[in-house]
């Protein structure tokens, strides 16, 4: 029977590695930089749906799944999330392979800040003055951005805003996450096969067109979105909230770092000053938060609640 303490150890190696693969996402997407966007969201959708069925069906939930999508109620929640997650997913995959990493970088950086702002607006969740702090820091370094670059960074804010608000309504929709996942990119199966079909019969389609490595990673899109996801499920229910929150910018970082290291993507003073007051802003909300944590008692009650408030598809939109 394994310890507390192997228990925790395995959540954190399970964490980081789900950040670090969604934060290394950026070269496995330059790797089909030939593939036309949309098709590679069509695929990310296609195979997605394809293994997450199969584990349902594997895991024995079939009939669990079937009568939760019986229950037509939750559909339209659901269709909504799908839409989302394809924007995101898409406008992301258009960033990464058109010279904008860095930018793309910053809306998984502000995301969880716009998040909190969501939760006060919609659950009316109170933040602590320095959590505002941290939100005010996080605003003033995107209008400097705004600034620099002559113009908003929408990239970044569409990114942020779609997966925030695909979060909001993920946290009242009824579905887990290998369920609801599952709903998401089935809603999605026929337009995507509808789609597929229609570029193969015009000749551009790039499914067994191009070279092996080229079909396998396309067909591996589906593997590199639902292993990680698996991944951090895992590690959610093994480590502290304040751990998991503080893990997650792993994730940004790297696709920052991917971006200015591996892509030569500039990174001028003005940016530097702009991303500058976000990180402080994240570190600001990271250690307020870890603080009130540690000086909360502790007990079993208040154990599985931290286990069972974080959700699992935080990280999706990659």
């Amino acid at each position: 029977m394994k310890t507390q303490s192997s228990c925790r150890s395995e959540g954190y190696f399970y964490a980081a590695g789900a950040y670090a693969i969604w934060g290394l996402f950026p070269i496995y997407w330059r790797l089909l930089l030939h593939v036309p966007v949309q098709q590679l969201l069509c695929h990310r959708i296609l195979w997605s749906f394809l293994l997450l069925f199969a584990v349902v069906l594997a895991s024995g939930q079939w009939r669990c799944f079937r009568a939760a999508v019986l229950k037509w109620a939750a559909l339209p929640a659901y269709m909504a999330a799908a839409a989302l997650i394809s924007i995101n997913w898409y406008i992301y995959v258009w960033a990464v392979n058109n010279g904008f990493i860095v930018e793309a970088s910053l809306g998984y950086f502000i995301n969880p800040l716009l998040s909190v702002l969501l939760g006060v607006i919609f659950f009316r969740e109170r933040l602590r003055p320095w959590q505002w702090a941290a939100v005010g820091l996080a605003g003033l370094g995107i209008l400097y951005l705004t600034y620099s670059y002559g113009k908003p960074p929408w990239i970044a804010l569409a990114l942020a805003s779609t997966w925030a608000i695909y979060g909001l309504i993920k946290k009242i929709a009824p579905l887990g996450s290998l369920h609801g996942l599952t709903l998401e990119t089935g809603l999605l199966f026929v337009p995507v096969i509808v789609y597929l079909i229609h570029v193969e019969i015009g000749g551009t389609g790039a499914l067994l067109h191009g070279s092996l490595v080229s079909g396998l990673l396309l067909v591996g899109a589906g593997i590199v979105t639902s292993v990680p996801l698996f991944m951090f499920a895992v590690a959610v229910r093994r480590i502290p909230l304040s751990m998991a929150g503080v893990l997650q910018y792993i994730s940004p970082t790297l696709q920052f770092l991917c971006g200015v290291m591996l892509y030569g993507e500039p990174f001028t003073a003005s940016r530097f000053v702009g991303f500058g007051m976000v990180w402080i802003a994240l570190i600001l909300f990271a250690v307020e938060g870890f603080l009130v944590y540690r000086a909360q008692p502790a007990s079993p009650v208040a154990a599985m609640n931290y286990r069972t408030s974080i959700p699992d598809e935080r990280n999706a939109c990659l």
